[in-house]
């Protein structure tokens, strides 16, 4: 009784079908394999990097480190 049947899936694919379309239905699995492309990729370039690898600041930009002054 808690489990749906094929058909009772079937009906709700037409219902989608039928409401939105197979031209957006179509744009939503692209759009969804391009995300899952993109993250993959992400993942990957992630992977490569050294662990102890630090991104190197802009070279006109100086790093310091700020201390609040004494107060005599």
């Amino acid at each position: 009784m808690g489990s749906f049947s094929i058909w009772h899936w079937l009906i709700v694919l037409v219902v989608v079908i039928v409401v939105f379309g197979t031209k957006k239905l179509s744009n939503v699995g692209t759009d969804a394999s391009k995300i899952v492309r993109d993250f993959k990729e992400g993942m990957k370039d992630r992977d490569e990097k050294p662990v102890g690898s630090q991104q190197v600041a802009d070279k006109s930009s100086i790093d310091v480190d700020a201390k609040e002054k004494s107060k005599l």
